[in-house]
């Protein structure tokens, strides 16, 4: 009758394990866009239905409201401006020259299909998002009755030579003798000094963030017969759609929305439950504004001594709005002037985010455990620079966080491996006093305190290491230099789950072998409970990222040797005292 019980569990351990294998390979892999445009081509025009040639999306100048201003409506240009550089594939609307596709070829979509890179702004092929920019104000085109103005430039494709670090992107538009020219800057972002592998494998420092930062000039030329006045603004419009990037499956999805820098709070969010509830109008000396997802960041960042009006509001159409609208600029009679803002779009590299503004990084959303997470990634990080493999970069930190809690460890494990030893004693004071709790309670406190042992001493390695745990999970799952990175065989994303779920079976195995090592509970309901245990954590951990999956595994194999040898050497003791 053993066998054959036997025999039916192993069966059944198996058909489940080809099911969600199967569930896992059917559902388990972000679908890919029902139309990818070929990094070789042109991008496509926008949909005739698209409405960012109106001038709907524009604020007004003044600090007392946010309203649109009356507009007629418009056609879209049907030719986009496409920009290629070694790190983005862009379009640029000539209508208002707003940035309306973006693409980053050294992110795939998926891992599996390199060929179709990641899209970070899109205008209606899977949801709308886009950076949007220009002159607002008194004499701002963008503020014209009859809508955004229509830029031309001479050409419609350009692209970032080899050799060449910078591309400069020009687009004119003149009007009532003003002449404006809305002047795009991009920059090289690959450094020339890594091979081909080691951009491929995201090497620190072989992609810059320089490349992903795109600077946005107005250079107006006022050759009218009166003054020009008006205003910068810079937004990002998104809808309500969910987060393309995220592939998470454990039930924690990564923050979604907007975010801003006051003086007060470097990271304050804004998510869109907050914009819907009310429109948000700060006073802020430079900063930026950002729309933040899994792994990507969007931000605008102006002038760092121009003092501006940050807003977020809604449009007609229900999209989410959050920018800014700088300070009024003049330009006399005759004369020129000029005004500037950046674009950063791409990646959260928290070291270039850094550089680019103060609290930009932070959008590398730790949560409320990133005192731990931050220098556990700098950790990380470098331990990557000498070995070239994240994977084997977390099994040395593992090493080092465990050296760390050594002490108090082996303090733990002597307190368990001298349980260990009286559980005969125990079970003949359970049969001594029978159903009696309460004598019972007492004789054991009594042999406890005789024998210098913490009942609860087993418990302070893993309540120490949760915080350590949790932080190194949110590390894991919110660096961009974890997304897709492999580590050897069937691991080749540690950012994801096990596509097999090796690691998470090892890990119940380990589980079991360390219990094993354990005493066993006087009380019979918790000794069942705690046989579930390995059963109820590997199937936690199944659709857990690998990387932190992989983290336990070795922490469980190293804590399996220290308490096997803590544990022979109290035995060993305990024989030598009695003899």
């Amino acid at each position: 009758m053993d066998i054959k019980r036997t025999i039916l569990i192993v069966a059944l351990a198996v058909v489940s394990y080809m099911m969600v294998l199967q569930w896992n390979q059917d559902y388990g892999q972000a679908a890919l866009p029902n139309q990818t445009a070929s990094t070789s081509k042109p991008a496509p025009s926008l949909p005739e239905t698209a409405s960012v040639a109106s001038n709907d999306d524009v604020p007004t100048a003044n600090a007392g409201g946010t309203e649109p201003n009356p507009v007629e409506t418009v056609a879209v240009s049907d030719e986009l401006i496409q920009v290629k550089t070694d790190v983005l594939d862009l379009a640029i609307d000539p209508r208002g020259g707003d940035v309306v596709r973006l693409s980053l070829p050294h992110y795939p979509r998926r891992q599996d299909r390199p060929d179709v890179p990641f899209q970070l702004f899109d205008n209606g092929n899977e949801h709308l998002y886009l950076a949007q920019s220009g002159l607002t104000g008194a004499n701002g085109p963008d503020a014209r009755a009859n809508g955004r103005p229509l830029y031309s430039s001479e050409q419609r494709v350009y692209q970032l030579a080899d050799g060449q670090d910078q591309l400069v992107v020009d687009l004119k538009f003149s009007d009532a003798g003003v002449n404006y020219t809305k002047r795009f800057t991009f920059n090289r972002g690959l450094d020339t000094s890594c091979s081909a592998k080691e951009v491929e494998q995201k090497k620190t420092g072989c992609i810059t963030g320089n490349g992903y930062q795109i600077g946005v000039t107005y250079l107006i030329d006022n050759q009218s017969a009166n003054a020009w006045t008006g205003n910068l603004f810079a937004q990002l419009k998104r809808d309500n759609s969910g987060d393309p990037s995220s592939s998470t499956a454990t039930g924690t999805a990564t923050y979604l929305g907007a975010a801003l820098w006051t003086p007060e709070k470097p990271y304050t969010k804004v998510s869109m439950k907050d914009i819907d509830k009310q429109n948000l109008k700060e006073t802020v000396q430079g900063g930026w504004v950002a729309w933040l997802q899994h792994y990507f960041v969007t931000a605008w960042i102006p002038a760092k001594d121009d003092t501006n009006l940050v807003q977020t509001r809604k449009d007609s159409q229900g999209n989410y709005i959050i920018g800014f609208t700088g300070p009024a600029l003049n330009v006399a009679a005759g004369a020129e002037g000029q005004t500037s803002t950046t674009l950063y779009a791409g990646p959260k590299i928290q070291k270039d985010l850094a550089a680019l503004s103060p609290g930009l990084d932070k959008t590398v959303d730790y949560g409320i455990l990133w005192f731990l997470a931050e220098p556990i990634f700098w950790l990380l990080e470098h331990i990557h620079n000498l070995l070239g493999n994240w994977g084997f970069s977390i099994i040395v930190l593992t090493l080092i966080i465990k050296l760390a809690f050594f002490p108090l460890s082996a303090a733990s494990y002597r307190s368990m491996a001298r349980m260990r030893a009286v559980s005969p004693r125990l079970q003949a004071l359970k049969e001594q006093f029978g159903d009696d709790r309460q004598k019972m309670s007492q004789a054991m406190m009594e042999l406890y305190k005789k024998e210098k042992i913490n009942p609860l001493g087993g418990c302070l390695p893993i309540l120490v290491q949760m915080p350590v745990f949790l932080a190194l999970y949110w590390t894991l799952l919110e660096s961009v230099e974890m997304r897709q990175a492999p580590w050897i065989l069937w691991i080749t994303d540690l950012s994801i789950k096990d596509p097999y779920f090796i690691l998470p079976i090892i890990m119940g195995a380990t589980m079991f072998i360390q219990q094993q090592l354990n005493p066993t509970p006087p009380d019979p309901m918790q000794a069942r409970v705690m046989k579930m245990m390995p059963i109820i954590f590997t199937f936690f951990f199944l659709w857990f990222p690998a990387g932190l999956v992989l983290y336990w595994v070795v922490n469980n194999v190293l804590s399996i040797a220290q308490q096997w040898y803590i544990t022979r050497k109290i035995e060993a003791q305990n024989k030598a005292s009695a003899a």
